[in-house]
This record gives C-alpha cells, structure tokens and sequence, in this order.
C-alpha cells in the first residue's frame, strides 16, 4: 500500500501537466490534418468565362491554393454536381440536387475549359501569411466529407458566392468589400445580359420558369452571384494592413483567351414567334373567308399553352428554387387549356365556353404588364392567342350547344 501511494503521488503531478498541455495545444492538433502553408505560398480567385451549354453560360469561379515548397496544388471548386445522383432530373427541377466541393490541380481544370473554349483569369490574392493559412484551413475544412454538400440556389448560395463567404471567414473586419458597385440591376436583367444574346431559347426558357422575386435589385453583393462581378468586386476591395490600406487583388494575368464563339442561330425565339404570329393571321383570316370552322390547330396551340402553365404550378409551388413563385406567365400559360380546349368542336360547345373565353381575354389583356420579362418576345406570343380567341368567339355562334345527355337529372319538360 505504501509502495502504491508513492507511484500515485509521484505520476498525478506528472499527468494533469499532460492533460492541460493536451487541451493547450488540442485547437492546434485539430488542425494539424491541413498542410502548414510556407511563406511561398499564394492563394488566387480563378474566373473562368461562360461556355456554350446552359448549365455554363454565366462562367465559373475557384479558389486556388498553390505552395511550391510544399507541393500544395489544390482548386476548391463549389460547383460540382453528379449526373449519377439518385432521382437526378426530378431533383434538379425540384432545386434539392445536392452540389459539393472538389478539389484538384488547377492544370486539370484549366485544360478542361480549353477543351470547351471558355477563358481563364487569375487574381492573386493580398493577403497576409496567417490569413492564407486560415482561408486555406476553412476551404479544406468544407473539403472535409461531411461539410462538401450543400444546397445550391443561382442567385444565392452558388460556386461565385461561397468564395466571399471563405474570403470573409480568413480575413474577418481587415477586409474592406462592398461587392459589386458599378451599376444595379435585377436578377432578371443580370441574367439577360448573358443569356439574350448568346443563347436566346436558354434566356426564354428562364424568363418563362422564374417568378416576379428575380426581378428584384440585386444588392452589391447579391450581384456578385455572377463569376464576373466577382471579379470586379474582388479587384475593387481593399485589406487592412500594418500600415494603412493595401488592394485585395495583387496581381491579374490571363491563363487562357478563348477564340470568339461561332455566331448565334438566326432560329431565335423572337423570330420564330412573330412568324407563328403572322401565319396564324394568315390562317385565321382565310378560315373566317371559307366558313371554315376547325379548331384543330387551337387544341395545339392552347393545349401547348395549358400544359406551360402546368409546368408554371410545379415550379411554383413544388419546387425549392426561391425565385420561381409568383410567375405572372400564368396569365397567358393559363393550365386549364390542358384539358379544356378539347371540348370544344365544330359540332358541338359548351355552354360555359362563351365564360371561359371571356375571362381568358380579361388574362390576356392583364398579361401585356408582363411583357418586358421576355425582352418583348412575348407580345407575338399574346398577338397569337388573341387572334385565335377572336376565331374561337366568331364561331361559337356557328357550333350547336351541346346537349344534355337522357337520364343526366335535368328534368324534361318536353310533352309525351
């Protein structure tokens, strides 16, 4: 026993100064699983330009850590998704595809937009050498397997967005940054600036699925959710040094200059919409002239447009995107076409039909408020639609009513 109280007393000592030094040091053994940067080290925003594919038309950005002496080569992209994920599609409209974090030497990635023609810039970044091994600590940190994922949203929370949240998260109130300050614009237009002329079906499809919150100013910084007003931002922004105030960005350099994009299809939805509409004046006038009476071409033309305002409701209120509420295309795209248009026909109408017709007009006219949101493409679209609602009132007069079918319950009152 008194063998036992002297090793006791002897280790206690002993083993609670290993225990603090354990806590002392446990924040820097937390770490120690990250490269320990050298003062070579330099830290870059890489903007890469749009490509010609929807899902890369506003271009990309990384974050690049590159350390010579350490052999740290490594490009934080937050923009990476896998065709292989469960329910893919049905994810991606509903705006719940996980998106994630991958890393790589920027050299692969580099020769990946050469292949797709998209240009390559780099800005390094002014930053002292704590403040690159924090930023470098935090983006190998979401790195980590259970912190990659995340719920992309365009406007909000996309691979541009999340380099200013690592950026503010390593250098903290030493950085002065006001975003993107060179002129307000809304989503919308942000999104046209890139879309409308180089990929008008893409710019249409997208006035079509988002909603009245795109069009909304975007904040300075909200604006930087576009790879190139991250740039600007990130060359407009200064840090607070020892001595005063210093630029974020140190230096710019090309890695890569695209060679000029092929001309755009003259196929746009401009010109295909105002042909549609000429024809269908066409046709509808020489149908008036005949006494032809066929509403063959309507089904087509109103079904297409109910079936649109059906994929309107699911991105407005099955979805988790943000910014496809409120889509005042409902106007025009109104559902109940699809199926109510088929019960109409050149021997016999409903008796509701005259209604629907009215109220569809009344939509129409409240649609003209919306035309601005497709760069004026939509006022072929309504031009169409009128004059077939014209056609359908001109010959409702001509079709019989339709007749109540024996045994529906309407009492008869015709003598026997």
């Amino acid at each position: 026993m008194r063998i036992k109280h002297f090793y006791n007393t002897m280790h206690l000592p002993r083993l609670a100064t290993l225990l603090c030094l354990f806590f002392l040091t446990f924040p820097f053994v937390s770490r120690a699983q990250f490269t320990i940067l050298s003062p070579s080290a330099k830290i870059s925003l890489v903007t890469i330009g749009p490509g010609t594919e929807l899902y890369s038309g506003f271009g990309h950005s990384v974050l690049w850590v590159y350390d010579p002496m350490t052999g740290v080569d490594r490009a934080f992209n937050y923009g990476t998704f896998r065709f292989e994920e469960g329910n893919f599609y049905i994810k991606f409209l509903r705006g719940t595809l996980p998106y994630s974090v991958s890393v790589s030497p920027l050299s692969y990635q580099i020769a990946h937009y050469q292949e797709e023609n998209r240009s390559v810039s780099e800005q390094v970044l002014n930053l002292s050498i704590p403040q690159k091994q924090r930023l470098y600590n935090f983006l190998e940190n979401n790195y980590l397997p259970e912190n990659r994922e995340y719920q992309y949203k365009f406007f909000y929370d996309n691979c541009a967005t999340r380099m200013t949240v690592a950026l503010k998260a390593a250098v903290g109130d030493s950085l002065i940054y006001n975003g993107y300050t060179k002129e307000k614009l809304s989503f919308r237009q942000w999104i046209d600036r890139y879309a409308f002329k180089q990929n008008p079906w893409a710019d249409f499809g997208m006035d079509l699925a988002i909603g009245a919150p795109s069009d909304e100013i975007a904040t300075p910084e909200q604006a930087t959710f576009l790879p190139d007003n991250l740039a600007t931002a990130f060359a407009d922004a200064k840090v607070k040094t020892a001595t005063g105030t210093a630029p974020l960005v140190s230096s710019t350099r090309p890695l890569f200059t695209a060679s000029p994009p092929p001309p755009v299809s003259p196929f746009t939805p401009t010109l295909v919409f105002w042909s549609l509409a000429i024809l269908t004046l066409a046709f509808t006038y020489w149908q008036i002239r005949a006494n032809n009476i066929n509403f063959v071409f309507d089904k087509v033309l109103f079904g297409i447009a109910g079936f649109a305002g059906w994929i309107i409701l699911l991105l407005w209120f099955g979805t988790n995107h943000g910014v496809t509420g409120y889509n005042y295309d409902i106007l025009w795209a109104f559902p109940l076409w699809m199926p109510l248009i088929f019960s109409l026909s050149k021997n016999r109408k409903p008796g509701w039909f005259q209604y629907l017709l009215i109220f569809y007009a009344f939509l129409l006219l409240c649609a003209t408020g919306n035309l601005a949101k497709h760069n004026l493409v939509l006022i072929p679209i309504l031009a169409t639609l009128i004059i077939r609602v014209y056609y359908i009132n001109n010959s409702l007069s001509k079709i019989p009513q339709k007749e109540v079918a024996y045994g529906s319950g309407v009492a008869d009152t015709k003598n026997h």
